[in-house]
């Protein structure tokens, strides 16, 4: 069956190829798929994974793909088409199988897009098809590995096996099982994303609550972010400007408007970075978002 390891016997040979016939069936070997090291001539048997290629021509490979009938497998998205699926890249050379639309979220805003990732196995239907199966819940039970106790506020990387209206169901790096909730989304992450979140918590069912959100100081634009670089190279985290500074010494120092300047410390009073004294007319560094982000 097509899709699966088997050993054949050797028929035939080129200058290119083998050729080995399984059950009245004949694969090509070709040279460049072969990883045994004894050389192989007509009459041996041979092991390998057997498919038909992007030609329907049917091939045998001793390069084994990522996934198989028993084994899950890591693949690329290559390719999506809606009115049939998405294709993924197994790591065979000229061919990718299809996980289909069956079993891809109704909602194709967070279907899988070309270069994310999926968990997925092979399966063989009687038509001599493979397809792509994705792992269940079960599956990423079973391979998650138990997250240490001082996760709070740390960055992890992460993908997303199951896309719901509540929220993404992932899976970290490190094989840390975690969760997003809807509100701690910018936008509904989709099926296969990978993605750089922020640990907020740990839920009641033993996951990491993740933040696809960024940061604070990640929101804040270019202004707030050149004040905040001045305010660091002071000895004591002070500038002896406010929101009642003269325009054209502001212009003078950061090289911006006055109107450009009130809204960056505006942004900055409002993450708690800093503070302003209005009676000195002093801005403070109190709360620096680098070096809580590197905690």
């Amino acid at each position: 069956m097509l899709g699966t390891i088997v050993t054949g016997k050797v028929i035939d040979q080129n200058e290119n190829s083998f050729y080995v016939q399984i059950d009245g069936t004949t694969y090509e070997l070709k040279h460049q798929e072969i990883t045994q090291d004894e050389p192989i001539k007509v009459g041996d048997e041979v092991t390998g994974f057997i498919y038909d290629n992007q030609k329907h021509e049917r091939e045998m490979t001793q390069f084994l793909p990522f996934a198989g009938p028993d084994q899950y497998g890591w693949g690329k998205v290559t390719e999506v088409r809606y009115g049939l699926g998405v294709f993924i890249d197994i790591g065979l050379p000229d061919k990718d199988v299809v996980l289909s639309m069956d079993d891809l979220p109704l909602d194709k805003e967070v279907w899988p897009r070309k270069d994310d990732r999926l968990l997925v196995k092979l399966e063989t239907d009687e038509k001599d098809r493979i397809w792509a199966k994705l792992a269940d819940e079960n599956i990423f039970d079973q391979l998650s590995s138990n997250f240490p106790n001082n996760m709070k506020n740390k960055n992890v990387f992460a993908t997303v096996y199951a896309s719901r209206s509540i929220g993404a169901f992932v899976i970290t790096n490190d094989y840390y099982l975690g969760f997003v909730h809807e509100s701690q989304m910018g936008r509904r992450l989709r099926l296969g994303e990978q993605f750089k979140g922020r640990v907020v918590g740990i839920s009641q069912y033993g996951r990491l609550n993740l933040s696809s959100l960024p940061r604070a100081f990640e929101e804040i634009d270019d202004d707030a972010q050149m004040i905040l670089m001045s305010l660091r190279r002071k000895a004591d985290k002070t500038l002896p400007f406010y929101d009642k500074s003269d325009a054209q010494e502001i212009k003078n120092y950061f090289g911006i408007s006055k109107s450009a300047f009130k809204r960056a410390i505006g942004h900055l009073l409002k993450a708690k970075f800093i503070t302003e004294d209005k009676e000195n007319g002093t801005i403070t560094l109190v709360n620096d978002p680098e070096e809580n982000d590197n905690e």
